[in-house]
């Protein structure tokens, strides 16, 4: 699949404007793949509850283990790409992966979830996070357009999640196109949506990677022809093997638990064993994208309680109204931040452009404090909808969303951010695993927001509605006092690890 390149680096790197052509067919390539990640992603919880009748607080550990183990595989997925694959052929095959597991889903969703899930997980850990690193390929590693190009591409990772976020979970509660969906189909036909979106992304990847020139080819050019496809066959096997021993794993959730007790410490040490051959100046900034990842696992606990505790909150305690339009909640839940992320992720990246030229943008730590101190102020508002519901525990789906408007502000602050922080920080000997252990960080910020929510869950077990939205409010008002917290912590110690980061800003 790989092509002879037409262009070198350096003409690639030489665009003229604010973004590089090639930012442009991976944006939409990563747009169609996020729809088919977050369309699955926001039916996840709400299909275990009410379609495999797990009770709730089971449902959020499932939810957990689920997206911990589908971030947790990018550092898998970054390791290969890294070593034998390369960025393009990598993401090639993740996303056929993906194909495949939502076939599995669209066929019998109830019989087949945890092996659709499964192909989808592994599929997911070679896709993602090469994409990403193809973008940081695009820019010399001095071009302060990186950020606003990150930006850029985070939007289109948003425009592909509101289609996705929305239309799947909508499709699913037959709140659209009920009249064209045959009663008992609307979860396949929900799951299905999300295979032929998938299938145009790989082929919009496909029609244009061409243009990429020298970026994501195999690294494997020394090698003989002979061992290189050895190398790559046994990939694709070990990669299918992996698939039933995944499905067990997160259809229990405690052998996750042991997992996640591994994978984090496993990847520090082998991050330590590559940085003996690295000098001292880069291994510093290895050791600022450590900061920046520990301090990312927080944030992500906190925000995908989008996925767990806040779906179940929308379902039940939310009504369906935003400034007078009728909207299903939990499509709001799914995808609301993405209409902000794209609404504002370009005004964002043109801020941080005009702040540079004044030479007044504030450093990466500062950014990634003030994520939290948005993430703060979101998690306040939805607390603070509790003193407009009514006596049947339904309040606010207006003040709700405003919440899901500060909180995406946070986001721009910290993840479009922090990929290119880790593009920057990263030697291009590891840069994809640099990138995997981030979204790794992720990983676990997935695994704890299962664990939040299942104990939010737990202690609202058998309670009222009215008094299940107080027991709600009040965990994300904790929520946003350890926010605050953790804020003002990396708002402290940003010249310590700015002196760590050395030149990077």
């Amino acid at each position: 699949m790989e092509q002879v390149p037409v262009s070198d680096l350096e003409q690639i790197q030489n665009f003229k404007g604010k973004y590089p052509r090639q930012l442009w067919y991976l944006f939409f390539s990563e747009m169609w793949e996020r729809f088919s990640f977050y369309g699955m992603r926001g039916m996840l919880y709400f299909f275990m509850v009410h379609q495999l009748l797990m009770n709730k607080e089971e449902a959020n550990l499932q939810y957990g283990a689920t997206q911990a183990w589908v971030y947790a595989f990018t550092f898998i997925g970054g390791f290969f790409a890294d070593k034998i694959f390369g960025f393009r052929r990598s993401l090639f095959w993740g996303g056929l992966l993906m194909i495949v597991g939502s076939i599995i889903l669209a066929v019998d969703p109830k019989q087949f979830f945890f092996l659709g899930v499964s192909f989808t997980i592994v599929g997911t850990g070679f896709f993602k996070p090469n994409i990403s690193s193809m973008v940081g390929k695009l820019y010399k590693d001095d071009d302060n357009r990186r950020d606003a190009g990150f930006s850029l591409f985070y939007a289109g990772v948003n425009l592909g999640a509101i289609l996705g976020g929305y239309f799947c979970i909508a499709i699913g509660k037959r709140e659209m196109f009920s009249t064209l969906i045959p009663e008992g189909l609307e979860w396949n036909v929900a799951f299905s949506l999300a295979s032929v979106v998938m299938i145009i992304s790989l082929l919009t990847f496909v029609r244009t990677q061409k243009s990429l020139g020298s970026i994501g080819l195999s690294p494997l050019t020394t090698v003989t022809k002979s061992k290189r496809q050895m190398l790559e066959w046994s990939t694709y096997l070990g990669s299918l093997v992996l698939v039933p021993i995944i499905m067990i794993m997160v259809s229990n959730t405690v052998y996750t638990d042991y997992f996640m007790y591994i994978i984090g410490p496993v990847s520090i040490i082998y991050l330590l064993y590559e940085m003996r051959g690295f000098s001292p100046s880069q291994n510093k900034k290895l050791f600022a994208a450590l900061i920046f990842m520990l301090f990312s696992i927080v944030f992500w606990a906190f925000f995908e309680q989008s996925g767990g505790s806040l779906s179940d909150f929308a379902a039940e305690n939310l009504n369906n109204s935003v400034l007078g339009f009728k909207l299903d909640p939990n499509g709001v839940n799914n995808s609301a931040n993405s209409v902000f992320v794209v609404a504002f992720a370009a005004l964002v990246g043109i801020v941080w452009l005009w702040l540079g030229k004044k030479k007044a943008e504030p450093n990466t730590v500062v950014k990634f404090g003030l994520a939290f101190l948005f993430l703060a102020g979101g998690f306040y508002l939805f607390y603070y909808t509790k003193f407009f519901a009514d006596l049947q525990g339904v309040t606010s789906l207006n003040i709700f969303t405003l919440g899901w408007l500060v909180i995406t502000f946070g986001e721009l602050c910290l993840s479009p951010i922090g990929m290119s922080a880790m593009t920057k920080l990263s030697p291009q000997k590891t840069q994809a695993v640099i990138m995997g252990m981030w979204f790794l960080a992720s990983a676990y910020g997935q695994y704890f927001a299962g664990l939040l929510g299942a104990n939010i869950a737990q202690a609202s077990a058998n309670s009222s509605n009215f008094d299940k939205l107080i027991v709600y409010a009040d965990g994300y008002k904790q929520l946003a006092i350890y926010a605050l917290v953790a804020g003002v912590v990396l708002i402290v110690i940003s010249p310590v690890v700015r002196k760590l980061m050395q030149e990077v800003k």
